[in-house]
């Protein structure tokens, strides 16, 4: 594919209509729950992006695990490991805006491969601690402060990057393709990772996550560059505000960050588990963290359907609601497996809202905007968790975790029932009419670009 067609991949959408053979009725059945692969087929810079960044978010979720598990290993102390959270918190918040604003501005390939070196190097840093007789604390809070730095810079041209690469049709399609991605690394990443921490030691895991930077770095070099769009702006206070004002005019957009946020604010029980564990023995921890990913893959691998729902709004709160229901009925769980069974459902249920938000932000956003579009994304899906976390660990430190797991699932189902309420637009949101309004914004542009 020449860079033309790369930039520019809507003119091929001819290929995606074309007349097909006419395969027997139980394949054309399958092939419309399955995982749609066509994103994979449609174009070589995202296949390498796909692999790419595959490769490097499994390696990602090994450091995920061994990084707090070495700092409790040095410390014994739960309060340290929760403290590398907040030392994360702080610059994710402020780099997302500032690496959605240069997502705007740069090649986003180029900053892709700028930040993938930078995490590389991280790791290296990692290694080198973890081989001195006596590894230092202050270099894991260092480190964990980085990541979420250069993350925070990277995420949102990672996520801006794909519409150039794929037609929007493709867009629910590359979503589930993503959240396929991220199950797998998901479960993957950290069994391995802490099997090799506890049986090897650290440095190798920190050393894997290196080698996958590097296939990484290998696949975003092999890819075309993908320019900024025409009359970029230089990212400035300015240019963050003028994204701020985007999202803020479309209730849409706003009904997605907000309904994803009260869902994982008031019903992120992971702080939880290892309370929640006890109750079955302790030893099943890990499955607890475990089976939401798994519910997630498994969703992941159904979500052909989602392409022929229109309706984004009301999936989303639909998705998030049954998340809220299914935290509670695991808070309520007596045994085991309807316990880790409702994790899974829960995972499948944060999955579809996740795709049904992709595919909204990839679909409709304006490409001048989508860098700064998807900083605010960034944020809007990290602040949850972690101040879910923190929400779940002090309501059970005043009660009891499955108090807190309960009454978080019950405040969640409330919230987006009431976000939904005051967000009817968000609620009747049909995603042909955001495709239209995305053509007439880019068109408009367009016209005062070349009237400049």
């Amino acid at each position: 594919m020449n860079q033309h067609q790369a930039l520019e991949p809507s003119s091929d959408t001819a290929k995606l209509q074309a007349p097909q053979s006419n395969p027997p009725r139980w394949r054309r059945l399958f092939s419309g729950l399955t995982v749609d692969l066509t994103p994979l087929n449609y174009s070589r810079d995202y296949r390498l992006l796909f692999i790419g960044q595959a490769v490097s978010s499994f390696g990602s979720m090994m450091t995920y695990v061994v990084l707090p598990w070495q700092m409790y290993q040095l410390t014994k102390s739960s309060f340290g490991v929760g403290m590398l959270s907040l030392v994360e918190f702080v610059p994710m918040l402020t780099m997302g805006f500032i690496g959605g604003a240069m997502a705007d501005y740069v090649d986003r390939r180029r900053l892709l491969w700028l930040t993938e070196l930078a995490m590389a190097m991280c790791c290296m840093a990692l290694i080198a601690n973890a081989l001195l007789p006596q590894p230092r604390v202050w270099v894991l809070f260092v480190i964990a402060a980085l990541f979420a730095t250069f993350n925070g810079l990277q995420r949102p041209a990672r996520e801006a990057i794909t519409p150039r690469l794929l037609p929007l049709e493709l867009m629910p399609a590359a979503a589930a393709l993503s959240s396929l991605r991220w199950s797998v690394s998901s479960i993957a990443g950290p069994a391995l990772g802490g099997f090799l921490a506890t049986k090897l030691g650290a440095a190798l895991a920190y050393g894997i996550d290196g080698a996958t930077f590097i296939l990484s770095l290998v696949t975003l070099w092999l890819m075309q560059t993908v320019p900024p769009p025409v009359n970029a702006m230089r990212p400035s206070l300015k240019t963050i505000a003028e994204g701020l004002r985007y999202a803020k005019s479309r209730p849409e957009l706003m009904g997605s960050y907000l309904i994803d946020l009260n869902a994982m604010f008031f019903g992120m029980p992971m702080a939880l588990f290892p309370a929640m564990a006890e109750h079955y023995g302790g030893a099943v921890v890990g499955w607890f963290y475990a089976m939401p990913a798994v519910g997630s893959l498994l969703a992941s691998f159904i979500s052909g359907w989602s392409t022929r729902i229109h309706k984004h709004g009301l999936a989303i709160t639909i998705a998030a609601t049954v998340w809220g229901v299914a935290i509670i009925a695991f808070g309520l769980a007596e045994s085991l497996w309807l316990a880790l069974f409702w994790l899974a459902l829960a995972g499948a249920a944060d999955m579809i809202s996740g795709l049904f938000r992709m595919t909204m932000w990839n679909q409709t956003i304006p490409d001048y905007l989508r860098g700064r579009l998807a900083g605010i994304e960034m944020i809007s899906y990290t602040t949850g968790p972690l101040l879910g976390n923190a929400e779940a660990g002090l309501v059970a430190s005043l009660f009891s975790a499955r108090t807190s797991v309960v009454s978080g699932g019950i405040l969640c189902v409330l919230g987006s029932g009431v976000l939904a309420l005051f967000l009817p637009k968000f609620l009747r949101y049909d995603g042909r009419a955001g495709l239209a309004r995305k053509q007439e914004e880019e068109a408009a542009r367009a016209t005062t670009v070349s009237q400049s």
